[in-house]
């Protein structure tokens, strides 16, 4: 296990973890299931996200980060220990190298809480990077050149969107809006408009099965099961594409005005190389249907989905990993702590 190095994409909805020379080793939600009783931890991942809303008093199932940054510290931290031990083995003498993604945007008390987080389960040392460059590096931009590079991650709890230029960020905007937004909007449009109450579970499969950034001539149908908002009593009705569409018109909206503020900050000549690459799409959210093409109509600029947009960060850290390790590179905002 010597020399191991891992790198780290911990979302609010769901955690991917890279391992050098293994690739991605683990992908899993971001939900601890808790025993009140005893104060121990009996379900972590997917096992603890089915149990989101169906359990009894004495277990809870949390989610123990909050718009992309540490909420709860004693939970990340036994989320952390979890996808240590299955990504390296319970025992091991060496403590690992880590490469931990972050909001571009965040606070320096949030920082610590992720410090002590992975100090607390083992990490040598740990090097913070922000999201959107990793994003962009996943993906595949040519972020070490002069010329402009926009990447927009959108994941569970922010979004980030950043214009990228020799291996730095020379503008961005951290929004704290994405996928669980898009959610709760699509629990409030069911039950204003269609009288039925929803879990967040339901929303996210909606969002998934039949979800649309606009309006289509052909949508997707589904049949929801909730509560109906004035009986009390379980409900089935049929939603469509469209609906999502409406639910979903707010946040996206706050998304399209922070890619235009970033447009209207970036210097003139990183603007045309943009013009002519467009911005690429990353995260889980990016795999909304025809989000590419409402950007595009919103901003003037042509908008591309990244292959497989979920694993974009994690597979930043894998390269900023070897990067960082030759000294081939260096990074802004590069942030490296040692124990």
């Amino acid at each position: 296990m010597i020399g191991k190095k891992i790198g780290i994409d911990l979302g609010t909805a769901n955690s991917v973890v890279f391992v050098e020379g293994e690739g991605i080793v683990v992908t899993e939600p971001t939900v601890v299931a808790i025993d009140l009783d005893n104060v121990t931890v009996i379900a972590v991942g997917k096992r603890a996200k089915e149990m989101i809303g169906k359990t009894p008093d004495n277990i809870v199932a949390k989610r123990p980060l909050r718009e992309g940054v540490i909420a709860d510290s004693r939970v990340a931290e036994a989320l952390l220990r979890h996808f240590f031990d299955k990504a390296l083995g319970k025992a091991r003498f060496f403590k690992p190298d880590v490469v931990m993604s972050v909001p571009a945007g965040i606070t320096s008390v949030e920082e610590r809480a992720v410090l002590k987080a992975a100090n607390n389960v083992g990490a040598r040392t740990i090097t913070l990077l922000p999201e959107p460059l990793l994003a962009a590096l996943g993906a595949g931009l040519p972020i070490h050149t002069s010329s402009g590079n926009m990447i927009v991650n959108m994941g569970g709890g922010t979004t980030e969107v950043a214009v990228l230029s020799l291996d730095g960020i020379v503008e961005y905007e951290s929004l704290r809006v994405s996928g669980d937004a898009l959610n709760e909007y699509i629990i409030s449009y069911m039950r204003k408009k269609k009288g039925v109450l929803i879990g967040e579970q339901t929303a996210e499969d909606i969002k998934i099965k039949i979800g649309s950034a606009v309006e289509v001539k052909v949508p997707k149908e589904m049949e929801v099961r909730g509560r109906d908002v004035g009986a009390g009593m379980p409900k089935s009705i049929v939603v469509n594409s469209n609906d999502v569409a409406k639910a979903v018109e707010f946040p996206l909206k706050n998304i399209i005005r922070a890619i235009k503020s970033v447009l209207e900050k970036t210097p003139p000549e990183l603007s045309a190389d943009i013009i002519d690459r467009g911005m690429v799409m990353s995260g889980g959210t990016a795999k909304l249907r025809n989000l590419d093409k409402l950007f595009a109509r919103a901003t003037g600029v042509p908008a591309h989905v990244a292959d497989e947009p979920l694993f974009c960060v994690v597979r930043g850290t894998g390269i900023a990993l070897e990067l960082l390790a030759s000294g081939e590179r260096k990074f802004s905002f590069n942030k490296e702590f040692r124990r």
